[in-house]
């Protein structure tokens, strides 16, 4: 389709970008992602998506808020849907890994600070803030019940991110998909049971404390 100013709404506009980043994303690899080619994978002008984006970094840092708005959510349901805090914690490990696997195109960008220059773009960094928070607030609750020890929450906070981070990272590599095939099971039941092992484990070390 033929470029055209005329094609949407202001509005939806922005949102035609932003999922045109993500194609290019997915298709071609965060390089191939500049003003230029959004607009023309678009189908709008080449001067239309500066109605919305300064430059390529504003651009890529509302794809990261975006991104972290969607784990953070995704997070938020896991554990409002678990029936106590250990089980919301494994959960929302779980639903981390997921994110990823569903959204790489917003992961792969969500934690490239040199390409959404988070310094310029706050909005950014108060998303990713947030969605932090949910995990920390979890943490918490999981401490006042007595299932994680009540010292250090922020540590213990820290590493649960890391091992969902951790898994995510290789789910999005690749990686975790074939050891799961390796090992003769899917990636959705290897997270799962890696998670819980790592629950276990705290579980012993609050039990002894």
């Amino acid at each position: 389709m033929p470029p055209t100013k005329d094609r949407y709404h202001h509005g939806d506009l922005r949102e035609e970008l932003l999922r045109a980043s993500l194609e290019l994303i997915e298709s071609e690899g965060l390089a191939a992602v500049s003003l230029r080619k959004v607009a023309r994978t678009a189908g709008v002008s080449p001067g239309a998506p500066y109605h919305h984006f300064a430059d390529r970094a504003a651009l890529m840092s509302a794809l990261a808020a975006r991104g972290f708005e969607i784990l953070g959510a995704a997070m938020t349901s896991a554990r409002d849907s678990a029936p106590d805090p250990r089980a919301a914690l494994i959960a929302m490990a779980n639903g981390y890994v997921d994110f990823a696997r569903d959204h790489p195109a917003y992961f792969r960008i969500m934690f490239r600070p040199e390409l959404s220059q988070p310094d310029k773009h706050p909005d950014t960094e108060a998303a990713g803030d947030a969605a932090y928070a949910v995990l920390v607030a979890a943490v918490a609750a999981a401490a006042d019940s007595g299932f994680l020890p009540a010292t250090d929450t922020e540590t213990t906070t820290l590493a649960w991110w890391s091992l969902a981070h951790g898994m995510a990272s290789l789910t999005v590599d690749g990686k975790f998909a074939l050891r799961a095939t390796q090992s003769g099971t899917t990636p959705e039941a290897l997270t799962d049971r890696i998670t819980r092992i790592f629950a276990d484990l705290i579980d012993r070390r609050s039990t002894a404390d």
